[in-house]
């Protein structure tokens, strides 16, 4: 058996595991491509308390669903959320709900109960350092005799100033949910609403979530339109983004995929007229594929759908080498074997393998998890591909089964008649009008970093969960207030600092509230305070206790029963106790505990517009361990950065692979690069003459430009005699596909990607054009 063969024979053991592999991860395991956008964004390794609390807000929200149903009328309303609860009923599997009733609501108040005394709102507090014994003698016996007294929770004699009923109602006010006939209501000017928040049991992103939850939750808006046919459902969860995104995904790959596919097969067909190399190139590019998802899927343990959407656009790169080799192969002498072949052409193949990784590597240099993995998905796949061609097609194919297709030949053709690049008096005046006009396109090129663009979910998702966040007054989870503390007790101590300085902001009405720990566990220091207040001006031998004593009719010992009763209830609210009751449960993804050896909380903000933020978040100023968090302005931040960071690494790869090509080309390594590098600087200044913002994805583009575009330029260089098409073939049959592929992602509804397809389907064509006006067989006798 030769060598070659030996060769062929191993690389198809290594198949064998490969497609063994992907087998059992997608027929097995049954693996999941990961569709959380989080992934995507960057990780925050200076701060890890801060990243801690991002994921913190998130996971508190990623498990939610919540569902409301409304109608002008409570009762339609009713009815149809009970249709819908009554279909989720019969999976308990997949979701929970918490029931709401008086046991519920006496469970929830009795926790606070216990320790009422020292339980008091601010303006509560104020009152007692300000107002006389009269005031509260007049307000414990207009709260006995007085109909409309305010709430009572209890009994009078438990809470005869209504300070604790005030307290709670503060509580109450922090969202505009109540309960209703066992329901939970909230309305608007229009309809009446059924709020029912669920948690789901299984992972929202999992494939069970997708498979089960999705058809049920359809199931149960069906019930309720059928058992109130004028009900709107609004319907907002972390799994209705995911699945959109994942139908999002898996149509684009199909769209590019098979596009790239097709162009391949029938370009594939139009030169060479046979099957086999069709077959030989779709092996390349299917192998390369598999490989890619093993490795990544070994290393990360997990691939993300925009992975598999970009990895789809490998395609038009993965089969340059088949094309290279089988363009030489029609191109070469009959008696000139494979092997042989082969070996002539590998030192431009190892250099166009090179400078494609160098290109992807670009990607890897970004601190966004889900770019690093489509980097090295799009590296591996090439590597693979590399190896299938090096690899098999010296066995598989010699001279007698290729022949010319009519497409080679009149494309062939159109070489000769290419304009060549000259030092002429005509030729340096075209390039000065085309610096002229790069310069003025790409001084017209605004910057656009606005991490939103990672995704673009339908508008009735939006329209859904921006109605449901003002009709509950729900806050954003994207800003909010991280307060740190050596202790517990100091994390809470700084909230209520935090929190006096946002009072005067929702006075100002650029603040519609907050959320904090600290408004239901106030810190030791605080409830110790307010606990010696009330005995100070309530219940001292001299205080409105012995007048409300004397009107009531009451004697020394109902006065004693009843400080007493009150004393008891003083006992201050600790915090693990709180956490652990299940009146805790819509906030204890506020408390972070201990991280990295420091305690931390969330103070999240409700109804802040976008104008008030810039003032709202200098409420921080000032506050020891109270930082400011917004997390979309941060990433876009990043982005912005690493936009500029990047273009300044696409020009360092540029030297690079300057530096690798000039050991073989010499004096011509500028015509390697030249095409490139023009065909970079041309689409720039179209994106501006286009009115485009820059983003970082654009630069992305133009660093993989640089991979692709180098190819062509190898090939070129290769062959710089202009009477051999060989390379002319390669290049057209390359750029033509990758067009197709890439140029396909222009296609996509997730902007980033339309971006990154649009600069790589300009960026390809005018490397294309360029990459034969460089190079002639005089030009490079006199180098």
């Amino acid at each position: 058996m030769t060598q070659t063969r030996k060769i062929a024979w191993l690389w198809a053991l290594v198949a064998c595991l490969l497609l063994g592999h992907n087998a059992t991860l997608w027929l097995v395991q049954r693996i999941v491509p990961d569709a959380d956008i989080m992934a995507l964004l960057p990780v925050q390794e200076r701060d890890p308390v801060l990243q801690a609390s991002f994921g913190h807000m998130v996971d508190a929200a990623q498990q939610r669903v919540l569902v409301l149903a409304g109608a002008a009328e409570w009762d339609d309303a009713r009815r149809a959320a009970d249709a819908y609860q009554a279909v989720l009923e019969t999976r308990k599997d997949l979701f929970e709900a918490t029931p709401i009733n008086e046991q519920t609501q006496n469970d929830w108040l009795g926790l606070f109960q216990r320790h009422r005394l020292a339980l008091l709102t601010a303006q509560q507090e104020q009152q007692l350092r300000e107002q006389p014994s009269q005031f509260w003698l007049e307000s414990a016996l207009a709260r006995l005799y007085a109909p409309f007294g305010g709430p009572k929770l209890g009994s009078w004699q438990d809470d005869p100033y209504g300070l604790f009923a005030g307290w709670v109602q503060e509580r109450a006010q922090e969202t505009p949910v109540r309960p209703r006939d066992g329901h939970l209501f909230v309305a608007d000017a229009q309809r009446q609403y059924v709020l029912l928040p669920l948690t789901l049991k299984v992972p929202a992103l999992s494939m069970t979530a997708q498979e089960t939850v999705l058809p049920l939750l359809q199931q149960a808006a069906a019930a309720a339109r059928k058992a109130a046919p004028q009900v709107e459902l609004i319907q907002a969860g972390v799994i209705l983004h995911a699945a959109n995104a994942s139908a999002q995904a898996s149509g684009e790959m199909s769209t590019i995929g098979i596009g790239s596919l097709a162009g391949i097969i029938l370009l594939t067909w139009f030169s060479f007229r046979s099957f086999k190399p069709i077959v030989l190139i779709l092996l390349s590019i299917g192998i390369g594929c598999l490989g890619a998802l093993s490795v990544c899927w070994l290393l990360f343990g997990r691939i993300h759908l925009l992975t598999l959407v970009f990895g789809a656009s490998l395609i038009g790169v993965a089969q340059d080498y088949g094309i290279y080799f089988l363009c030489n192969r029609l191109a070469a002498d009959e008696k000139l074997d494979s092997p042989a072949l082969l070996k002539r052409l590998l030192p431009g193949l190892g250099l166009t393998l090179l400078a494609a990784v160098i290109g992807y590597t670009g990607l890897a240099l970004t601190p966004f998890p889900g770019l690093r993995q489509m980097a090295v998905f799009s590296a591996l796949g090439l590597v693979f591909a590399w190896f299938t061609v090096v690899c098999w097609f010296p066995a598989l194919i010699n001279g007698r089964t290729l022949r010319s297709g009519a497409l080679a030949r009149h494309y062939g053709a159109a070489l000769q008649r290419w304009p060549l690049w000259r030092a002429s008096r005509s030729s340096l005046a075209a390039a000065a009008v085309f610096a002229v006009l790069a310069a003025w396109g790409i001084s017209r090129l605004g910057a656009n970093d606005d991490i939103r663009l990672l995704q673009n979910p339908p508008k009735h998702l939006v329209a859904d969960q921006l109605k449901l966040g003002k009709l509950l007054d729900a806050p954003t989870p994207v800003q909010y207030f991280l307060v740190r503390g050596d202790s517990a007790e100091q994390v809470l101590q700084r909230e209520e600092e935090l929190k006096a300085r946002l009072d005067r902001h929702i006075a100002a009405q650029r603040l519609g509230g907050y959320q904090a720990m600290s408004n239901w566990v106030p810190s030791a220091r605080t409830q110790a305070a307010r606990r010696a207040l009330v005995e100070q001006k309530l219940l001292a031998d001299d205080g409105p206790l012995q007048g409300l004593a004397a009107q009531a009719s009451e004697d020394r010992q109902w006065i004693a029963a009843t400080r007493n009763g009150l004393l008891a209830a003083g006992q201050p609210l600790m915090l693990d106790e709180f956490l652990a009751s299940p009146a805790s449960e819509p906030w204890r993804h506020l408390w972070l505990g201990e991280q990295k050896g420091v305690y931390a909380s969330i103070v999240a903000l409700r109804g802040m517009d976008n104008k008030a933020a810039k003032q709202v978040m200098l409420a921080a100023d000032g506050v020891q361990g109270v930082q400011w968090v917004d997390k979309v302005a941060e990433i876009s931040s990043v982005l912005g950065r690493y936009r500029a960071y990047m273009g300044w690494v696409v020009f360092g790869a540029y030297v690079v692979v300057f530096g690798m090509l000039f050991h073989r080309y010499r004096g011509r390594t500028w015509r390697v690069l030249a095409p490139t590098a023009l065909a970079s600087i041309a689409t720039l200044a179209m994106l501006g003459f286009a009115s485009q913002s820059l983003q970082l994805f654009h630069v992305l583009a133009l660093m993989l430009l640089l991979g692709v575009g180098v190819d062509y330029g190898i090939f070129m260089q290769e062959h710089p005699d202009r009477s051999d098409r060989t390379p002319w073939l390669a290049v057209g049959m390359s750029a033509a596909n990758t067009i197709l592929s890439f140029g396909l992602l222009g296609l996509s509804a997730t902007p980033a990607l339309q971006a990154f397809g649009l600069t790589m389907l300009l960026g390809t064509s005018l490397v294309w054009m360029l990459v034969p006006c460089f190079g002639t067989v005089k030009e490079i006798k006199n180098v």
